[in-house]
Formats: structure tokens, C-alpha cells, sequence
């Protein structure tokens, strides 16, 4: 993008899954973003947003969050306000865990999944997990600021074998 375009200004990333069947143990999948300052954009995250959080600034936040894939629409909502980020910010990654409480559940065992990555009504991404159907965890998107001081969106679909926590650490790290 040229010094022109003014990038990403607001981004809204949407999850949704199918309930488990009658009998099986629920399925909580969580949208989780992890912003990095620009002096180490791929070292340890300035901070964490997910379920129970939002971020310092309030640019982050988790509008909607499921513990089971039930109800209407998307199950989990996240809205980036990137424009709002301070300048000290280079880069966002967000990226869905599976819960393992119920035991070892992989995106491929999960009915119905699609996730999303919006600007407005423009749809910038949109898969199902089927290229990680093996992870229980993966980035799906990152957002990274441009010398302009905008924002650029990169697709970053990449599988990890990971509980939540774990993931955390190593959701940004450079892909190889």
C-alpha cells in the first residue's frame, strides 16, 4: 500500500462452530489477539486480549464469547480499532485455541467452523479450519503497522499443537 491509503482502520474478526451432539462434551473455541510493540514486534506480546479481557487502551475487545458454538450468528466477536493503537504498536496476531477440558479436541472435530476477518462489510478472509484440521490451536490473521502509520492486513493461517495458554507464546513468534 502507498503513503496514500490510510490501510486498516477497523477490523472485526467472527467465529462460529456447531454445539456438540447430544451426549459429547461441549467445544470452546476462543478468538485471541496478541499486540507487539514495535521494538520487538516478534518477541513476547505487550499484551493479551481474550475471553475476560480487553485491552489496556480499549481498542481491543471481545464483543461476544461462547462456551458451546450454540446460539444465532457468529459465537465469538472481536473488534480491532487499530487506527486508535498508540504508535509504540507494530503488530496484532489473532488466532483461535480450542479449550481442552473435555480432552484432546483438533479443529477437526468440530462441526461447522468458519471464522472471519471483516473491514466494514468488505470480507478480507473467511475459511473453516480444513488446512489445520490437526491443530488445536491457529493464527488467522495479522495486522501489521506500515511505515505510513497505517495498517496492513496479512493473511497468517498456521497450525499449532497447543492448549490456550501455550499458544500465547508462540502465536507471534516469525513464521518459518
Amino acid at each position: 500500500m502507498n503513503s496514500a491509503n490510510k490501510g486498516i482502520d477497523k477490523a472485526e474478526i467472527t467465529l462460529k462452530w456447531d454445539p456438540s451432539p447430544a451426549g459429547a462434551p461441549d467445544r470452546d473455541l476462543d478468538v485471541i489477539a496478541a499486540v507487539y510493540g514495535a521494538d520487538d514486534p516478534y518477541g513476547e506480546p505487550a499484551y493479551l486480549v481474550h475471553f475476560g479481557s480487553r485491552s489496556p487502551d480499549g481498542t481491543i475487545t471481545l464483543q461476544r464469547e461462547s462456551r458451546n458454538g450454540q446460539g444465532f450468528g457468529a459465537d465469538e466477536v472481536m473488534m480491532l480499532e487499530l487506527y486508535r493503537l498508540a504508535a509504540t504498536y507494530a503488530r496484532v496476531v489473532v488466532g483461535v485455541a480450542i479449550q481442552q477440558g473435555g480432552g484432546r479436541c483438533v479443529f477437526g472435530d468440530v462441526a461447522g467452523t468458519r471464522v472471519a476477518v471483516r473491514q466494514g462489510y468488505q470480507e478480507l478472509e473467511s475459511h473453516d479450519f480444513r488446512d489445520v484440521r490437526e491443530a488445536t490451536a491457529a493464527v488467522v490473521a495479522e495486522f501489521v503497522r506500515e511505515d505510513s502509520g497505517g495498517w496492513e492486513y496479512r493473511r497468517a493461517l498456521r497450525g499449532f499443537d497447543a492448549d490456550p495458554e501455550s499458544f500465547t507464546g508462540l502465536m507471534g513468534a516469525r513464521p518459518s
